[in-house]
């Protein structure tokens, strides 16, 4: 199963969005432009995500207590929860309302070479950190299609540095075409177009992933993967006649709550009982690893 515990392609994003940001800066001040003074701050709200997302890898995988009996692992989606929440606000927002006060006071746009520079390198680097991302999702899909797999994948911190990445991307073809725009024509409106697109694309992001990252925050199903082995798992014995009825509940990244109804044949004692369960329960975590508890009840009906 994939190692939910790599937190690789999160600093890869950090460090990444810690040069860009500070390039940025420097572009957005020496330009004057609204549209990569967005980006900068885009960039620097990234970073405080990042940081975020690491805070909830380590916090998800703390051992479970007396307090926390089945542990920690939704620690992780409320943390990735809050990042899409400062991407709507701090990212998207903010540059929706810098594109709107350049529209009503627009300004001149100075010198385009540097930020244009600092945009190109910055797309440069954002690819490569969007390709790293890509890898490390390839890595754990297997042989699941990649779309297929980002849309039905458990593990929020891809979703959401996928999702920043792939903002970051667009976002910084979006602010070098309107620079370029408002450099030729002498017209500051391109420059505040620019602005209010990025926030567009930040806040649309940040919304699909609050709708995905909230289903698992309430409590989505597992993988269909889970159900298979759980009839596997039940097939290898003839002792087990029947799988009345599974409920399977993704707890966090790689960890999978089972509870399930069995009719077992007639006449089997209670140590027979015991023991089929208890066999049962072992090849279901052979098959499937994420299966962290297993709550396996015998019984005649569903």
């Amino acid at each position: 199963m994939a190692d939910h515990h790599d937190t690789r392609h999160i600093l890869q994003s950090l460090a990444v969005n810690l040069v860009i940001s500070i390039g940025k800066l420097v572009g957005a001040i020496v330009s004057g432009s609204g549209a990569m003074l967005a980006e900068t701050l885009h960039s620097f709200a990234d970073c405080g995500n990042q940081l975020l997302l690491l805070l909830g890898v380590r916090r998800a995988h703390r051992p479970a207590d007396a307090t926390h009996p089945l542990g920690y692992g939704a620690a992780l989606y409320f943390w990735s929860f809050l990042v899409a929440l400062l991407l709507f606000s701090g990212g998207g927002l903010f540059s929706i309302y810098e594109g709107m006060h350049k529209l009503h006071d627009p300004e001149p746009v100075g010198d385009i070479r540097l930020a244009m520079a600092i945009l190109l390198g910055s797309l440069l680097l954002e690819t490569w950190s969007l390709y790293g991302n890509v890898v490390e999702l390839n890595r754990r899909r297997g042989a699941v299609p990649f779309w297929r797999y980002l849309s039905a994948t458990k593990d929020s911190d891809l979703i959401v540095v996928f999702g920043e990445n792939g903002a970051a991307v667009l976002g910084l073809a979006v602010a070098a075409a309107a620079l370029t725009m408002a450099a030729l024509t002498n017209n500051s409106l391109w420059d505040a177009a620019g602005s209010l697109a990025i926030g567009a694309i930040l806040v649309a992001v940040a919304a699909m992933l609050a709708v995905e990252i909230k289903s698992l925050l309430v409590g989505e199903r597992a993988d269909p993967g889970v159900e298979l082995a759980i009839a596997a798992a039940a097939a290898e014995d003839p002792r087990i006649l029947l799988v009345l009825k599974s409920i399977t509940v993704q707890k966090g990244p790689g960890e999978v709550l089972v509870a399930c109804k069995l009719r077992l044949a007639d006449g089997l004692d209670t140590a027979t009982v015991v023991a089929t369960i208890n066999a049962f329960e072992q090849r279901l975590h052979d098959r499937y690893p994420d299966v962290r508890w297993s709550f396996v009840e015998p019984d005649v009906s569903a």
